[in-house]
C-alpha cells in the first residue's frame, strides 16, 4: 500500500508543479530526467538555468503515445510516419523537421524538435496526466554525470525543484539514441 500511494502522491505533486511552470525531476527509461511544460516560457528558462545548460542546445520531448505528438508531427510527410511507429515507444528519440509548433528553447538552435515516446510506465503516466508531452533531459548541472537515483537528484538541485516524482529507473543502461528523421544519420548511439 505505501509505495502504490508514494507513487500515486509524487505523480500529483509532479503533474500539479508542471501545470503551474515548476520544473520538476522524475525517473526515465536510464537515469533521473528534468522536466517542464513544454510550452512554458518561465519553466523552460528555469530549468535552462538549474542546469547552466546553453540554450542552443535545444531539448527533448518526452510523451507516453504517438498521438501526444499530433502537433509537433502535423504536415509531416506519411511515409515519415513509419519509423516513428516501428520505434515507439522505446529508446528511441528522432529529430523530426519542425512544423513551427515546438517552442524556441525546445528547439534550440535547431531547425527540428527532439521526441521520444518512452516505454517506461510511470513517464507514461506523467505525461497522461498532464496532458501532453513534457520536456526530457537529463537531471544533472552541465559537465556533471546525469543522476541515478532520487538522492542524487537532490544533491543537485536541493529545493530548487517544484517536485520530485519518485519511482525506478526503467533498466536502460545507455540514454535513448538519437536519430535524424529525414537522413536516417545516428547522432547518438
Amino acid at each position: 500500500m505505501g509505495d502504490a500511494l508514494l507513487s500515486s502522491e509524487s505523480l500529483s505533486q509532479g503533474v500539479a508543479a508542471l501545470r503551474s511552470g515548476g520544473v520538476i525531476a522524475y525517473p526515465t527509461e536510464a537515469v533521473w530526467g528534468l522536466g517542464c511544460d513544454p510550452d512554458d516560457d518561465r519553466a523552460l528558462t528555469a530549468l535552462l538555468r538549474l542546469k547552466s545548460r546553453d540554450p542552443a542546445k535545444g531539448m527533448i520531448l518526452i510523451a507516453g503515445d504517438i498521438t501526444q505528438f499530433g502537433p509537433w508531427l502535423e504536415g509531416l510527410d506519411s511515409a515519415l510516419h513509419a519509423p516513428l511507429v516501428a520505434s515507439w515507444p522505446g529508446p528511441n528519440t528522432w529529430l523530426v523537421p519542425d512544423n513551427g509548433r515546438a517552442h524556441p528553447l525546445v528547439r534550440g538552435g535547431h531547425r527540428s524538435v527532439a521526441l521520444r515516446v518512452s516505454d517506461h510506465p510511470l513517464v507514461a503516466e506523467l505525461c497522461a496526466a498532464f496532458g501532453g508531452p513534457i520536456v526530457s533531459t537529463s537531471a544533472n548541472p552541465a559537465g556533471q554525470p546525469p543522476a541515478l537515483s532520487a538522492d542524487q537528484v537532490r544533491g543537485y538541485f536541493g529545493d530548487d525543484l517544484a517536485a520530485l516524482v519518485e519511482g525506478p529507473l526503467g533498466g536502460r543502461d545507455q540514454p535513448s539514441t538519437i536519430r535524424d528523421l529525414i537522413s536516417g544519420r545516428v547522432l547518438r548511439g
